[in-house]
């Protein structure tokens, strides 16, 4: 059994993997960062969702000799040509302010028409081995943005976009409703086939 390593301490994060993995009936074991306490953070300092992971993944791969998995992910809004992007987890200026980067958001749109507030939550998802091999699958969720906060469940922007074809925000839906549609579950389900590929 191969052991992939997900860069992340975020418990959420594995369980969704590794549950992907299983029914995809991969046999690997899937263990996250805090399996390795002394290997430190990695600075993102890509300008792209897809390269921030490359750096997390190779990182990871290189300090462990194990095959890693790395995910960068934000929100995209059409009105302010991709922003915030990879600046998402720090848009109001301190990183997971979730309140601060809401409320600036929302201010920065409080005068863009119904029909103008398209935006989408974007995912690049990696892997790299520890030969340098490496591959970047991308999901997306398409929606539009409410003028307010709603809904109680997810994080960060959850609360103000609503999925195509829904009258809920993504904070309103259950994990599972989110999981079946969110832009990291579509990515980490488009990496099992390069998993196949790649470990076998």
């Amino acid at each position: 059994m191969t052991r992939l390593i997900l860069a992340t301490r975020n418990a959420g994060k594995i369980t969704e993997l590794r549950s992907i993995l299983a029914d995809a009936g991969l046999p690997h074991e899937l263990v996250g960062a805090d399996a390795y306490p002394d290997i430190p953070d990695v600075k993102e300092t890509g300008v792209t969702f897809a390269e921030n992971a490359l750096l997390k993944a190779h990182a990871l791969a290189q300090a462990t000799g194990l095959p890693a998995v790395a995910d960068d992910s934000g929100l995209c809004v059409d009105v302010l040509g991709g922003a915030p992007g990879i600046f998402s987890a720090r848009w109001a200026g301190s990183h997971g302010d979730d309140k601060a980067n809401l409320d600036l958001l929302l201010a920065q749109l409080s005068d863009i028409a119904e029909e103008h507030r398209g935006a989408h939550f974007a995912c690049a998802a990696a892997l790299a081995l520890p030969d340098g091999t490496e591959r970047v699958v991308e999901g997306r969720l398409t929606g539009t943005l409410r003028h307010a906060p709603v809904g109680a469940n997810g994080f960060g922007y959850d609360p103000i976009l609503q999925p195509e074809g829904e009258t809920r925000t993504c904070a309103e839906l259950t994990p599972q409703e989110k999981n079946a549609i969110s832009h990291r579950g579509k990515a980490f389900r488009a990496l099992v086939p390069v998993v196949r590929e790649l470990l076998g």
